[in-house]
C-alpha cells in the first residue's frame, strides 16, 4: 500500500533523530543522505524558509564561537558539519510559534570549538550548514566558514626614515604582518592618528602606504604603521620623517658710505627662506666690499682733527698689546698652580687613608670593653686565593702586629685600617692575582680592614653596600686583611642569556678561600619589583677560572646551603660562607616584570651663552647608580633642578621616549628635530650601561632671559610614564640642590670590634644563650623571628649552630647605623623570659 505523499518527510526525519541521539554515536554521525528531495506536489508554501542562518565567524584564542539556525514551519533542523552529521546532544533546541503566520518555528544552536576546526586538515576550509524538515519537505541553508583568527608580529615591510625637501613627495610603505580576518591599517604621526579626511595632502593607497603629495615643515615627525584585527594590534618601527629647507639669499643691502681705507660695502642674509631642519646653507659670502671711486675719498692728514686722531688709535692698540701681556701672565701663573693641586691631590689618593676611633674615657662606665685576647698572635694565611691544578698556591701574606694595642686601665684601641704605606702594599698585593686584577685603584669604590675573631663591618659609602662579619664568623687564632669593592658593569663580563637582566650592583668581598666559621652578610640594593609570578631571581658567583655560576635559586634555597638571601623591597642581605664577587641577576616570567628606574634632571649652574642643554638621566633604582651620575654632574658643574622619580619599567620589548613640551617660544628656542628621543628597550634591560640620558638643547632668544617653564615627559610605549613640571630660574634658583647631597653612612668604610655593632657585646651573648635552647613556652629565637617578621626563614636559621645569632647578625645589617634598639628590646622583652630583665637595651649600653 503506498504511503501518502506528505507522510515521508516525518518518518525520515524521526529516523534521523534516532540515529543521530542513539547510544555509542560519535562527534558527527555520518547518516546517507538523509535529506530527500521536495515531495511532488507537496504545497512550496510550507516548504520550511530561515528565518536566521549561520554566517562567518572568527575563533579568536581558544573561546568557541555560537551559531544558529531558525526556520518556520520547521518539525526539525539538524547541523551538518563538513559533510557530516552534528550529534543531537550537541544541539540546542528551543520551539516557538511565528507571530506573523502562526507556523511553527524552531531555533538551533551549536558551538564549535578550536580544536573541531584543528582536526580539519588539508585545504579545505571548516563549514557548517542547517538542514530543516517540514511535512512538505527540507530546506538547506548557506553554509558558513569557521576560520580560526590570528595576526603574526613581524610585519612584512616597514616604513623607513626619509629625508625631504621642503614640497617634496614623500611615500611610506608599510606592508603588514599576515593575519585572519585580514588587517586593517593606520598611521599616526607622533602618536596621533593621520586622518586623510581632515588633511587633503594625505592619503592612503590600497596597498597600504602613507602618501603625503607636498612635504610641509609641520610633516616633520615619527610615522609609525598600525595593524590590527579582531585578535591583537601591532606596532611597526618608527619612521623619523625630516622635512628640510635649503636656505636662499635676500637682496643685497644698499652701498654704505665710503670708509677710511676708501672702502664701501653691502650685506645679505641667508633668509628667504633660511635653512631648516638641516638644510643646506647659502652658497657664497654675505659680504660685498669694492673700492670708493668718489672724490670724498681723498684725505689729507694735514688738518689737526686727522692728527688727533692717529694717535688715538695708535694709543689703543698700545693698550691691547699690554692687556694682551698682562693676560697671559696671569694665566700662566693659574697653570703653575693648577698642576701643583693636581700632584698634590695624586699623592692623597693614592692609597687609603687611615681611619682609627678614639679611646674609651675612663669615667663612662656604660662602655662594654673587652680584654685583648692574648692567644691571638700573627698569622700567615696559607689558604690560595684562587686554587688551581696546574701550580702551587700563592699565599696571602698579612701585616704583623696585633690589632689590639694595649692601654692604662686596661683598655684598648681599635684600629680601623692602616697606614697610607699598608693601603698602597694592599693594593698591590691584590692586583698581583689574576683574580683581583679588576679591582678598583681608587678608594671611592673600595673599603677594607683587619679583622680577628671580634669581627666588624666594612661599608663603600653613599651606595648601600655593606660587609657584616658577625663576631666568631673568623676563627680565633687568626687575623684577616678583608675588603669589600664595587665594580662597574663595563669592567666586569657578566654574560646574560635569554630575558636575565642585572638587577644589582656587581660586589667582590673577599680574598676567596678564607676559612669562615659563621657566614657574613653582604647587603647590596637592587631595582626589581620582586614577585614569584612575574620574576625568577638567581644570584651569580664568579668562580676563580672568571666562570660566572648560579649559587642560588630565590625561593627554592635549602636550609644546608652555603648561600641565603633575604629579598627586601629595594635591598638583599646574603648569608655566605665564602667570599667572592656576586650579583644578582633576574629572568622575567611575564610581561608585568617590571624595574625600577630613578628619573633625575640636571642643568648647567651657570649659563654663559645662549645654549642650555637639560639632561634626563634614567638610572636603576640604587643608591651606587645614582652616587655615579651625582659625581659625574659635579664634575660637569650641573644642578638639579627637580625632584627625582620612580618609572616601573616593563619588560615589554618596548623603548622608553622622552619628550619636552611646552617651551615659551618668545624666550626660548628648542632645538629637536623630532618630537621625542628614545632609549633602546635593550639598552636599559640588560642593566650594564652607566649613565644612559637624553640632552635637550634649548636656546635663548635674549641672554638676559632666566626664566624656564616647560614640560619634560618620559614613558615606556604601552607602559608607566612620568611627567616633570619645570619652572625655575636657571641662574639663581638652586632649591633641589640639596635632595642629593652626598651623606656618609656610618662615618668610616671600616669598623672593627665591638663599635660596628649596635647591640653590645655582652648582651648580645645573653640574648644568645637565653633563646637558643628550645622552650615549650615559646619563649625562644621562633617566637622572636617571627616578632621581627622573619618567620619564613626559621628552616635556614634552624640548620645553623646558633639560631638566635643569625636573627640578630640579620637585625644588624639591616639597621645599621641607624637601627632603633628600643624596638628590639621590646620584641625581647616581650617573650616572657623569667629572667627577661637581663635584655633590657638602652642607648646608653651602647
Amino acid at each position: 500500500m503506498a504511503a501518502r505523499p506528505g507522510l515521508w518527510p516525518a518518518l525520515l526525519g524521526i529516523v534521523l533523530a534516532a540515529c543521530l541521539s542513539g547510544s555509542g554515536a560519535q562527534q558527527s554521525a555520518t547518516v546517507a543522505n538523509p535529506v530527500p528531495n521536495p515531495v511532488p506536489g507537496a504545497n512550496p508554501d510550507l516548504l520550511p524558509h530561515f528565518l536566521v542562518e549561520p554566517e562567518d565567524v572568527y575563533i579568536v584564542k581558544n573561546k568557541p564561537v555560537l551559531l544558529v539556525c531558525k526556520a518556520t514551519p520547521a518539525t526539525q533542523i539538524f547541523f551538518k558539519c563538513n559533510g557530516e552529521w552534528v550529534r543531537q546532544v550537541d544541539h540546542v533546541i528551543e520551539r516557538s510559534t511565528d507571530t506573523s503566520s502562526g507556523l511553527p518555528a524552531m531555533e538551533v544552536r551549536i558551538n564549535v570549538s578550536r580544536q573541531q576546526v584543528e582536526k580539519v586538515f588539508g585545504l579545505e576550509e571548516y563549514w557548517c550548514q542547517c538542514v530543516a524538515w517540514s511535512s512538505s519537505g527540507t530546506t538547506k541553508s548557506q553554509k558558513a566558514y569557521i576560520r580560526i583568527a590570528y595576526l603574526r608580529k613581524n610585519f612584512e615591510q616597514e616604513p623607513l626614515a626619509k629625508e625631504v625637501s621642503l614640497e617634496q613627495g614623500i611615500v611610506l610603505p608599510c606592508r603588514p604582518p599576515e593575519g585572519i580576518p585580514p588587517a586593517q591599517v593606520e598611521w599616526l604621526r607622533n602618536e596621533d592618528l593621520v586622518d586623510p579626511a581632515l588633511d587633503p595632502n594625505v592619503y592612503i593607497t590600497r596597498e597600504h602606504s602613507l602618501v603625503v603629495r607636498q612635504a610641509r615643515l609641520a610633516d616633520t615627525a615619527n610615522y609609525t604603521c598600525v595593524a590590527k584585527n579582531i585578535v591583537a594590534r601591532r606596532r611597526s618601527a618608527s619612521a623619523a620623517v625630516i622635512v628640510y629647507v635649503d636656505g636662499s639669499w635676500s637682496p643685497w643691502s644698499k652701498w654704505s658710505a665710503c670708509g677710511l681705507d676708501c672702502t664701501h660695502w653691502r650685506s645679505r642674509e641667508c633668509s628667504d627662506p633660511a635653512p631648516r631642519n638641516g638644510g643646506e646653507e647659502c652658497p657664497g659670502s654675505d659680504l660685498d666690499t669694492r673700492n670708493c671711486t668718489s672724490d670724498l675719498c681723498v684725505h689729507t692728514a694735514s688738518g689737526p682733527e686727522d692728527v688727533a686722531l692717529y694717535v688715538g688709535l695708535i694709543a689703543v692698540a698700545v693698550c691691547l698689546v699690554l692687556l694682551l701681556l698682562v693676560l697671559i701672565l696671569v694665566y700662566c701663573r693659574k697653570k703653575e698652580g693648577l698642576d701643583s693641586d693636581v700632584a698634590d691631590s695624586s699623592i692623597l689618593t693614592s692609597g687609603f687613608q687611615p681611619v682609627s676611633i678614639k679611646p674609651s674615657k675612663a669615667d663612662n662606665p656604660h662602655l662594654l670593653t673587652i680584654q685583648p685576647d692574648l692567644s691571638t698572635t700573627t698569622t700567615t694565611y696559607q689558604g690560595s686565593l684562587c686554587p688551581r691544578q696546574d701550580g702551587p698556591s700563592p699565599k696571602f701574606q698579612l701585616s704583623n702586629g696585633h690589632l689590639l694595642s694595649p692601654l692604662g686601665g686596661g683598655r684598648h684601641t681599635l684600629h680601623h685600617s692602616s697606614p697610607t704605606s699598608e693601603a698602597e702594599d694592599f693594593v698591590s698585593r691584590l692586583s698581583t692575582q689574576n683574580y683581583f686584577r679588576s679591582l678598583p685603584r681608587g678608594t671611592s669604590n673600595m673599603a677594607y680592614g683587619t679583622f680577628n675573631f671580634l669581627g666588624g663591618r666594612l661599608m663603600i659609602p653613599n651606595t648601600g653596600i655593606s660587609l657584616l662579619i658577625p663576631p666568631d664568623a673568623i676563627p680565633r687564632g687568626k687575623i684577616y686583611e678583608i675588603y669589600l669593592t664595587l665594580h662597574k658593569p663595563e669592567d666586569v663580563r657578566l654574560p646574560l642569556a635569554g630575558c636575565q637582566t642585572l638587577l644589582s650592583p656587581i660586589v667582590s668581598c673577599g680574598p676567596p678561600g678564607v676559612l669562615l666559621t659563621r657566614p657574613v652578610i653582604l647587603a647590596m640594593d637592587h631595582c626589581g619589583e620582586p614577585s614569584p609570578e612575574s620574576w625568577s631571581l638567581r644570584l651569580k658567583k664568579q668562580s676563580c677560572e672568571g666562570s660566572w655560576e648560579d649559587v642560588l635559586h630565590l625561593g627554592e634555597e635549602a636550609p644546608s646551603h652555603l648561600y641565603y638571601c633575604q629579598l627586601e623591597a629595594g635591598s638583599c642581605y646574603i648569608f655566605t660562607e665564602q667570599l667572592g664577587r656576586f650579583a644578582l641577576v633576574g629572568e622575567a616570567l611575564s610581561v608585568a616584570a617590571a624595574k625600577r628606574l630613578r628619573l633625575l634632571l640636571f642643568a648647567p649652574m651657570a649659563c654663559t651663552s645662549l645654549e642650555y642643554n637639560i639632561r634626563v638621566y634614567c638610572l636603576h633604582d640604587t643608591h651606587d647608580a645614582l652616587k655615579e651620575v651625582v659625581q659625574l654632574e659635579k664634575q660637569l658643574g650641573g644642578q638639579l633642578i627637580q625632584e627625582p622619580r620612580v618609572l616601573h619599567f616593563k619588560d615589554s620589548y618596548h623603548n622608553l621616549r622622552l619628550s619636552i613640551h611646552d617651551v615659551p617660544s618668545s624666550l626660548w628656542k628648542s632645538k629637536l628635530l623630532v618630537s621625542y628621543q628614545e632609549i633602546p628597550f635593550y639598552h636599559i634591560w640588560n642593566g650594564t650601561q652607566q649613565y644612559l640620558h637624553c640632552t635637550f638643547t634649548l636656546e635663548r632668544i635674549s641672554p638676559s632671559t632666566s626664566e624656564l617653564a616647560c614640560k619634560v615627559w618620559v614613558w615606556q610605549v604601552e607602559g608607566d610614564g612620568q611627567s616633570f613640571n619645570v619652572n625655575y630660574n636657571i641662574t639663581k634658583d638652586t632649591r633641589f640642590a640639596e635632595l642629593l647631597a652626598l651623606e656618609s653612612e656610618g662615618g668610616v668604610p671600616a669598623l672593627v670590634g665591638p663599635s660596628a655593632f649596635k647591640i653590645p657585646f655582652l648582651i648580645r651573648q645573653k640574648i644568645i644563650t637565653s633563646l637558643d635552647p628550645p622552650c615549650s613556652r615559646g619563649a625562644d629565637w621562633r617566637t622572636l623571628a617571627q616578632k621581627l617578621h622573619l618567620d619564613s626563614h626559621l628552616s635556614f636559621f634552624a640548620s645553623k649552630p646558633s639560631p638566635t645569632a643569625m636573627i640578630l647578625n640579620l637585625w644588624e645589617a639591616r639597621h645599621f647605623p641607624n637601627g632603633n634598639l628600643s624596638q628590639l628590646a621590646a620584641a625581647v622583652t616581650g617573650l616572657g623570659q623569667p629572667d627577661s630583665g637581663l635584655f633590657t637595651v638602652s642607648e646608653a649600653e651602647c
